[in-house]
């Protein structure tokens, strides 16, 4: 029954594989935005650290969100979804076959033979550890090219960072979207998210795809602290 409800959570794709799906969706966009970011960072402190002392000029984004939201990304997300379509229909119909073969036998079970119903049950045990393990490998691959997905595109949306930033003056930046960061308060004047989102949508010239149902759009790793601010940019 255990390993039935996990297979059964990896069947809905158009919801990130249900619950799991979000929670690796969380982890990617975690790990990615870091990884883009630490990279970026170190290869621009032997130039920081030779340039001369500055005025401090501090601004914040919420890093993971501004890469999941731009038009790119949205689009990518939901070429993504409809190629794993025939997958998420492959392992309902195998989760279905299992229902119907375990409905009857528990409704034939009396007047089968003990060998039969011996049978049975190993047939349906079986399939139910192939849909584990189908759904399984369906859960990685998407993951792995979400990942994949979202690296590609957060490395653009730094290079656009970059850039706004040093045009605006800014010395520092912080991710406020980071599991563990520093951002306890920031006005909504320094937050840069909004600006560096239209930035790199006006720059990458892919069009906002059509609305979606809000329970299929991409979310971003929740903040934890997020910064607080009395308005928006």
């Amino acid at each position: 029954m255990r390993s039935r409800r996990r297979a059964q959570a990896a069947l809905a794709l158009p919801k990130e594989f249900s619950i799991l799906m979000k929670r690796s969706l969380a982890v990617v966009f975690t790990l990615a935005s870091g990884m883009v970011l630490s990279a970026a960072a170190q290869s621009t402190a032997a130039s920081a650290a030779s340039a001369p002392a500055v005025p401090a000029k501090v601004a914040v984004i919420a890093f993971q969100a501004a890469v999941a939201q731009t038009n790119e990304f949205q689009r990518n997300y939901a070429d993504l979804q409809k190629k794993y379509d025939p997958k998420r229909q492959q392992l309902k119909e195998m989760s279905d076959q299992i229902d119907t073969m375990t409905k009857d036998l528990q409704t034939q079970a009396a007047t089968l033979s003990e060998a039969e119903r011996s049978s049975r049950a190993s047939a349906i045990d079986v399939k139910k550890k192939q849909l584990d393990r189908d759904a399984e490998d369906a859960q990685n691959d998407f993951q792995q090219e979400m990942q994949q997905m979202f690296n590609g595109v957060a490395s653009k949306v730094y290079d656009v960072l970059s850039s706004y930033a040093q045009q605006q003056g800014y010395t520092l930046v912080l991710d406020a979207s980071q599991q563990q960061n520093p951002v306890l308060y920031a006005v909504a004047s320094v937050n840069i998210t909004k600006p560096v989102l239209d930035a790199y949508n006006l720059k990458s010239g892919v069009p906002a795809p059509p609305p979606t149902p809000a329970a299929e759009a991409p979310r971003p790793a929740p903040a934890s602290p997020r910064p607080r601010s009395s308005g928006t940019h």
